[in-house]
């Protein structure tokens, strides 16, 4: 696998860029959202760093499988608020017998 993201290094970057963006997006984002120009040059600085990443990509370094393990554990965590969340709703509709 890791032969033949380094043989596409345009599909590596562009799936480097994808799951950089969506842990950014999921993880640090802030509830507010920001002005156009500040959000351009955010965006630019993260493909500059995706950039870099994408050379440690093809120096053989796990870079695609590691954002990949990262978004399924962020993942699994949602899966886990959902869960916790139903069943605090499901425990709150029936009534509490002493």
């Amino acid at each position: 696998m890791q032969v033949w993201f380094a043989e596409h290094p345009l599909i590596s970057y562009i799936i480097i860029f994808a799951l950089v963006a969506y842990v950014y997006n999921k993880v640090f984002r802030v509830k507010q959202k920001m002005p156009l120009l500040k959000e351009v040059l955010l965006y630019l600085l993260m493909a500059l760093g995706c950039g870099m990443l994408l050379i440690f990509q093809i120096d053989k370094l796990p870079i695609i499988q590691c954002l990949l393990v990262a978004v399924g554990l962020m993942l699994m965590v949602r899966i886990r608020y959902f869960v916790e969340d139903r069943q605090r709703k499901k425990n709150e509709g029936q009534p509490k017998t002493p």
